[in-house]
Order: structure tokens, then sequence, then C-alpha cells
């Protein structure tokens, strides 16, 4: 998503909200490796599908990147369920913080949508949009 951005004329602000993005989930899985390799597994990432970079508008990639952290929730919540069937309760505790982060990811993957659906295809609110997304991230 980042890289699809970073292409796009003038959305610098998005490219680096999509990287920064990226950086976090990257320290959200080293701490699930790390979790499993300090209860006695081996932590391994798995071969990773390859990303869509066919996004028609800056709408297009936003609506991906929400569909996408609702899989992600899916995929907890199915972990989740594992642990609790398993009787694993001490992971089913770790992955608490996982279920808590999703819903803010969630929350903030809506909201951007909403802020890109009121925008439309105004250019200006396009502008402002990208100008001020690093300060809608950090201020959630």
């Amino acid at each position: 998503m980042a890289s699809w951005a970073e292409c796009q004329p003038g959305l610098d602000g998005i490219t680096e909200f999509f990287y920064a993005q990226s950086e976090e989930e990257r320290i959200h899985m080293i701490k699930l490796l790390r979790y499993i390799n300090e209860r006695g597994g081996t932590g391994q990432v798995p071969e990773l599908k390859k990303p869509s970079v066919k996004y028609k508008t800056v709408q297009d990639l936003f609506k991906h990147f929400l569909a996408s952290e609702i899989a992600v929730t899916k995929s907890i919540y199915d972990i989740v369920d594992l642990s609790f069937r398993e009787k694993d309760f001490a992971t089913h505790n770790f992955l608490q913080w996982y279920v808590t982060e999703q819903m803010e990811e969630e929350k903030s993957a809506r909201d951007l949508n909403d802020k890109l659906e009121m925008i439309g295809s105004d250019k200006s609110g396009l502008y402002l949009f990208d100008r001020d997304i690093m300060n809608l991230r950090t201020a959630e």
C-alpha cells in the first residue's frame, strides 16, 4: 500500500502513513514470535501472499486497508478461540492485547474511510487529508 501511494503524485502523507503502519505490523509480528519462542516453540513467519498494487483511487486503497484489518481481526479471533479450546490460558491472556489493538486498528481504518467518503472527488479535500493523515494517526 505504501509503495502504491509513493508512486502516486502528491501523496507524501499517505505514503508515510502506510510505511509507519507496515513498521507497526512488523513490531506486532516480532512480539508474537518472541512469545512463541519464550513458551518453548519456534516462531516462524509463513510465506506471505504478494500484495496487490492495483488500486484505482485513494478511496480504493483505504477500502482495501479496512478489509485487510478486518481479515487480521478474524485471524486473531480464530487463534484466541483455539487457545481457549486448548485451555492454553496464558496464550489466551497474551492474545488479548492483539484483540484490543485490532479494535483500535479497525476503528482507525473505518474513520479514515469515512473521511474519504466525505471528501469524495474533491482534490482540495484529498490534499488536506494527505497533509493531515499522520496527525490523525498519532491522535488515535
